[in-house]
């Protein structure tokens, strides 16, 4: 394959990926810039503290196990498909735990910037938004994730150039929905 072929390639597979995460994006952008959140935000102080770490590693966590996955994938370790298989359990398993210890360790961060900073806040508060924020984007971008990348590699499309965009644009729509859930569920309880 030529070396204008091979490009042309990638581009025809990661268009339709990065048009779906521009607008996904507009629409992370849109629940972040709504009443909804601009009282939620009021009401927590450090969510615009941890807002930004957060999202960076659902990206970061997230966009290792599509890289796993993608390597398993091209060396035939992993099939493209939902079975008990050793190898992908314990990269969503280790995806899982490290995107929750991070939830919790970001919180934990958050909080004592506060505290430097004199702005006060509940500890309690922050780590359970955190939790419940990180567990839910956790359970929806594993089950996204692991489906797109299988389904595209199933109708041939190389998981290298759906991953990127995918998990971007996953961890910036499902991190904002979700740490938004979560203010208003911890909101209940504290």
């Amino acid at each position: 394959m030529s070396a204008q072929a091979s490009a042309w390639d990638v581009y025809r597979q990661a268009l339709p990926v990065i048009l779906v995460s521009l607008v996904a994006g507009l629409f992370a952008g849109t629940i972040l810039g709504s009443e909804t959140m601009r009282n939620g935000i009021e009401r927590v102080p450090g969510i615009l503290v941890l807002l930004p770490a957060f999202l960076a590693t659902r990206g970061g966590v997230y966009g290792s196990l599509g890289a796993r996955l993608s390597s398993g994938l091209h060396q035939g370790l992993i099939e493209p498909r939902f079975t008990l298989d050793t190898r992908l359990s314990n990269a969503i398993v280790a995806s899982f735990i490290n995107g929750m210890v991070v939830s919790v360790f970001i919180a934990v961060v958050a909080f004592f910037v506060l505290v430097l900073f004199g702005s006060g806040g509940s500890l309690l508060q922050l780590v359970g938004i955190m939790v419940v924020a990180g567990f839910l984007s956790a359970i929806l971008m594993l089950s996204t994730l692991v489906t797109v990348v299988f389904v595209g590699y199933r109708y041939g499309h190389d998981p290298d150039n759906i991953v990127g965009p995918l998990v971007t644009t996953l961890g910036d729509v499902f991190g904002i929905a979700f740490l938004l859930i979560a203010i208003y569920l911890v909101g209940l309880f504290l």
